[in-house]
């Protein structure tokens, strides 16, 4: 992964944040399980396969953000169910568990629980490796509250 160092000293305290935006895995209770950096012109979908390739007889649930074919039948070969709903645009709807997908605030309780860690928030690290790293740091002294 490139080491995402400003080459402009003004822009270096948010350098590794706006090029690499994490995103993150959670378990049901809204503990953060995996962390995964990206550049930050690059989709959500394209490191949903990253994020979801240990996991098997899960439910996964997503935004619309997470809706393609070509993921959701990367779940159904590991006996995942997914809890995406379907694209506005999308010609085949897909049913899903609408109660079961109320939890995905927890996503965003996660995000909140976040911003109190003001170094991962303001994100000051000069390297996309030790955002990451902190991130990890952070992610452990939640699963400890």
């Amino acid at each position: 992964m490139p080491q995402a160092i400003a080459r402009d000293r003004a822009k270096i305290s948010a350098a590794a944040a706006e090029d690499f935006p994490p995103k993150f895995m959670h378990d049901a209770l809204g503990n953060p399980v995996k962390f995964v950096l990206s550049p930050g012109n690059e989709h959500d979908i394209t490191r949903a396969e990253e994020l979801t390739e240990d996991l098997e007889n899960t439910k996964i649930l997503g935004d619309k953000g997470y809706d393609s074919q070509q993921f959701i039948d990367f779940l159904e070969k590991s006996n995942c169910e997914a809890v995406i709903p379907s694209r506005s645009n999308c010609k085949k709807k897909r049913e899903i568990d609408k109660h079961l997908y109320k939890e995905r605030h927890l996503v965003e309780n996660f995000f909140s629980k976040i911003k109190h860690f003001r170094r991962a928030f303001s994100r000051f690290c000069k390297t996309s490796s030790s955002f990451l790293s902190f991130l990890h740091f952070t992610g452990t002294l939640i699963w400890l509250r």
